[in-house]
């Protein structure tokens, strides 16, 4: 079972693997120590946004590589051969990604359908 810090009012700021000075055992189905585990601290929702801003450059970056392949700027083997994978690899995944939007909306330029009525999506 782990143990727990406390702040003056009562929640908890840390979990411990071994016994300290003022902590306590907590049974790891304790509700405090489930809201502590599920709370999105500052720390962890900059990291969280930095993530989704990495992932939206990535395929800037992608898009950005194809153009100036395509306009001869640069040539698919000046990369190294892990780049030319890596590259090849997430083209292939989109290519897929393609095939199954295709199939399930051949009209739509979407993948999933258009909001309803209410502004509320199709999930």
């Amino acid at each position: 079972m782990p143990y727990v810090m406390r702040n003056a009012d009562g929640h908890i700021i840390a979990i411990l693997s071994e016994e300290v000075e003022g902590a306590e055992m907590v049974s790891s189905n304790d509700p405090g120590l489930q809201r502590f585990l599920s709370s999105d601290s500052p720390e962890q929702r900059a990291q969280r946004e930095l993530m989704e801003s990495d992932m939206g450059l990535i395929r800037v970056i992608e898009d950005l590589i194809d153009v100036l392949i395509e306009r001869g700027a640069i040539m698919f083997t000046d990369f190294p051969e892990p780049v030319q994978k890596k590259l090849l690899g997430r083209r292939g995944l989109r290519k897929e990604f393609s095939y199954m939007d295709d199939l399930f909306n051949p009209e739509e330029g979407d993948f999933l359908p258009p909001p309803d009525e209410d502004g509320e999506g199709f999930l």
